[in-house]
């Protein structure tokens, strides 16, 4: 089963802790929502998971082996990361945008496996990019990059997803079906990690919250027993009310005085 422990990591900057002694872990079925004011060290944390930035301190480890112990492509076929704000500076159609999500398992001679063909094709589908497969990725609006980004991220049907903010941008109807997605997936025994500032999705689809605030965290565990009033009153400092779960939880708030 996979299983991602995060044990005393620490981040610093300019003599700042921005990540401070957090330990975390997650396993195959989880949908982890990240929650946090700007600032919180979210986004740091994220890369700090993915193994894609190291930490001062701590360690992060996959199914037991620190992160450093895997090479690069044996790490990338298991995990996939999506950032904040994902840019494509080539012209490259959005059919291979996709297809380079594929990279990590592609033969290093030879023509392109057909079936990785019919996983593009199929993952092209399921995020409503088929009428899109020709374009050129740079002439998409943000909401349609978003999407092909995150379709980049999954073609190759990653044991982990770690995505920071992966709904930034998308319209409701975008949203919700990315968010059920991501849902899904973990339903099916993936590792889903992402951070969100939608407070009602995470709440509804999340099956754990993890909170942090000035760097540290402050809160982790099922996201019924988690997200409360007082949590997010501590966390973004205003008055929430927290109603309903699952389905139909709703994060209602106002600033505080």
């Amino acid at each position: 089963m996979t299983r991602l422990e995060a044990s005393s990591v620490v981040v610093r900057r300019n003599g700042r802790n921005i990540v401070d002694l957090v330990s975390a872990k997650g396993q195959a079925g989880d949908f982890i929502a990240l929650i946090g004011a700007n600032g919180a060290g979210k986004s740091t944390l994220l890369s700090v998971l993915a193994g894609l930035l190291k930490p001062d301190s701590g360690q992060v480890t996959l199914d037991g082996r620190t992160l450093t112990e895997y090479r690069g492509t044996e790490l990338a076929k298991r995990r996939a990361f999506l950032p904040q704000n994902p840019r494509c500076e080539w012209p490259i159609s959005v059919e291979r945008l996709v297809a380079l999500g594929l990279t990590p398992s592609l033969p290093a001679i030879g023509t392109f496996p057909e079936d990785f063909r019919a996983k593009v094709n199929a993952t092209l589908t399921a995020f409503d990019l088929e009428a899109h497969r020709d374009q050129p990725a740079t002439t998409l609006s943000g909401g349609e990059l978003a999407r092909a980004m995150l379709a980049r991220a999954l073609v190759g049907d990653p044991h982990i997803l770690i995505a920071d903010e992966p709904v930034a941008g998308l319209d409701p109807r975008h949203t919700l079906d990315t968010v059920r997605r991501l849902r899904h997936l973990a339903g099916e025994g993936k590792l889903i990690i992402i951070s969100l500032h939608d407070l009602t999705l995470a709440a509804r689809f999340s099956t754990r919250i993890l909170a942090m605030k000035a760097g540290r965290l402050i809160a982790d565990g099922p996201t019924a027993e988690t997200m409360t009033s007082g949590l997010l009153r501590d966390v973004f400092d205003v008055d929430a009310c927290v109603s309903g779960t699952g389905d139909t939880a709703l994060v209602d708030f106002s600033a505080g005085s």
